[in-house]
């Protein structure tokens, strides 16, 4: 009865489903490790800004390039502070305003973006404090540059003169006359009549709907691993019943053995009418 399966096309059918179901297993194993990075990842987020507010501040060579261990870390620079501009599109406390961002200019040339603080309403230059003269030495929480477009940063252009959309080295290039760091700072006290701004987590490391769309690919790989044995067994089951039918002459079989699937029906009638004939009785 199960001679079929060693036709042609059943062992066709066989090698794909014998690859199929590893390939959606390993699939939906892969999605699940990936969410259980990213939820990894949000817990040392959160163990990592709980920590850096009391770990001592580093300067800031030890701390850079910023990846995700060293994002938050509480830093220290000093310099003179030069250029000021404005980042408008910043909510904090559920309320809309702008950071007020400086250039620390430190002693190797290049300048570091230091935000000292929030203000509410609408970027106004004569709203921002300016920034304090002399040799100061700034101490906050470091960070990697924005993505516009992404975590809340407004990624239009076409900002008035004074405002950046997007605090990042690719976009201060541009608006100041000597080098950026590619990392900025926001200062665990902001300056007098500003609210400080707390840092970022990370990119990537929260629970986002990156981190679920995974979870839900695990179940779609499983559901399909799950698919492909049921119409295996579905498709044996149906080649069975033909084989039961062709037996009890229901079905004919073709040259391989497997069902056709077609009732006779011509010749039987034909048969069937001549009987009936040939019973008949003569006159």
């Amino acid at each position: 009865m199960y001679r079929f399966l060693l036709t042609p096309r059943w062992w066709g059918i066989n090698v794909f489903v014998l690859l199929a179901i590893p390939f959606c297993i390993f699939m939906g194993s892969w999605q699940l490790s990936r969410f259980e990075d990213r939820v990894q990842d949000h817990r040392d987020a959160g163990e990592q800004a709980t920590a850096a507010k009391t770990d001592p501040a580093r300067p800031l060579a030890e701390l850079l390039p910023v990846d995700k261990k060293t994002s938050g870390k509480q830093t220290t620079a000093t310099g003179r502070y030069g250029k000021q501009l404005l980042v408008p599109g910043r909510e904090l406390d559920d309320k809309r305003g702008f950071y007020v961002l400086t250039l620390l200019r430190t002693d190797d040339g290049r300048a570091l973006p230091v935000v000292r603080g929030w203000l509410p309403g609408a970027a106004d230059p004569s709203k921002a404090p300016a920034a304090p003269t002399g040799e100061v030495t700034v101490t906050g929480a470091l960070q990697a540059s924005e993505t516009p477009g992404s975590n809340g940063v407004p990624a239009a252009g076409g900002l008035p003169a004074g405002q950046t959309g997007a605090i990042s080295s690719a976009a201060l290039v541009n608006l100041v006359p000597y080098d950026v760091y590619d990392a900025w700072v926001t200062l665990a006290k902001a300056d007098a009549g500003m609210k400080a701004v707390p840092a970022a987590a990370p990119a990537d490391t929260g629970l986002d709907l990156k981190a679920f769309q995974n979870l839900g690919y695990t179940g779609e790989w499983f559901v399909f691993a799950g698919f492909v044995v049921f119409m295996w067994f579905r498709l044996i089951r149906r080649e069975v019943e033909f084989a039961q039918d062709a037996e009890l002459g229901l079905v004919e079989s073709d040259d391989e053995g497997t069902p056709s699937g077609q009732e006779s029906d011509g010749g039987d009638g034909d048969t069937a009418d001549n009987t009936k004939v040939s019973a008949s009785p003569t006159a």
